[in-house]
């Protein structure tokens, strides 16, 4: 078992390194908006990897460890037909809708917020905003997914197979990447794309509590949280009221007050 863990971690990384490089690339060569003063230059990039290379180093210290433990000592309660591919899925729907309501749950609870608002607080969107977050809010995500995985008896596979999920489609999402309105469009209707979600980085709050879905945006309209507001090239992203802060001010974003 741990061999095989081993295994699909290697090609997971493999296959989420060679999306992000695509997606830097593309959207660098066709991007849908321009970079905004502020956030130009390689300072705010070097800011997003940073907050990256430190949850790099806890995901096999502490993540991966969890969710391997979790799925070792999930509850077996499954029926026999929850299983092969259509249990995976199953696992999958499943997983995709807990983290649309994590996340909703992350912009509701202000002890939270403080943490996620680290994400949010970036001033342009780009493949490194994909990977922008404070490492509180990595671990805390880490122990309540364990516990769904507990809970609902998640092999590891589904799981491993939806953080590669999860990780191509945030990547796309939060590209800057320009696609015709003929491709865009009817994928929306599925798939949450870089329209759909830049919304939800929009520096209004109303449209930042809105858009929440991860992979399929079916949840926004199930749940009434898709938001009414169409992107456009020039939309201000970033956090109401509040200015993008270096890398030693995102780390110390918790201990502020909401």
């Amino acid at each position: 078992m741990e061999q095989l863990v081993a295994q699909l971690v290697a090609l997971k990384a493999i296959v989420i390194a060679a999306w992000f490089a695509l997606l830097f690339a593309a959207e660098r060569l066709a991007p849908a908006a321009r970079v905004a003063p502020e956030a130009r230059g390689w300072r705010r990039v070097g800011r997003n990897a940073g907050l990256f290379l430190v949850n790099t180093g806890l995901s096999p210290l502490v993540v991966l460890p969890l969710t391997v433990f979790a799925a070792a000592h999930a509850v077996d309660w499954r029926p026999d037909w929850w299983a092969g591919a259509g249990g995976l899925i199953l696992d999958l729907l499943i997983l995709d809708l807990w983290i649309y309501l994590w996340h909703r749950v992350s912009h509701r609870v202000p002890l939270l917020w403080r943490f996620h608002e680290v994400h949010h607080l970036d001033r342009h969107l780009d493949t490194t905003t994909a990977v922008r977050f404070h490492f509180g809010e990595v671990l805390i995500s880490a122990v309540v997914r364990g516990a769904v995985i507990v809970l609902l008896g998640m092999p590891i596979a589904s799981v491993l197979v939806f953080e590669v999920l999860v990780l191509l489609s945030s990547l796309f999402q939060h590209s800057n990447l320009r696609l015709p309105p003929w491709l865009e469009r009817p994928l929306s209707i599925v798939l949450v794309t870089p329209s759909h979600h830049w919304v939800h980085h929009h520096a209004v709050r109303a449209d930042t509590d809105s858009n929440y879905a991860n992979t399929l945006s079916i949840w926004d309209r199930l749940f009434g949280t898709l938001s009414p507001t169409a992107r456009w090239a020039e939309m201000p992203i970033g956090t109401q009221g509040r200015a993008e802060r270096d890398l030693k001010g995102l780390l110390l974003r918790p201990l502020d007050p909401p």
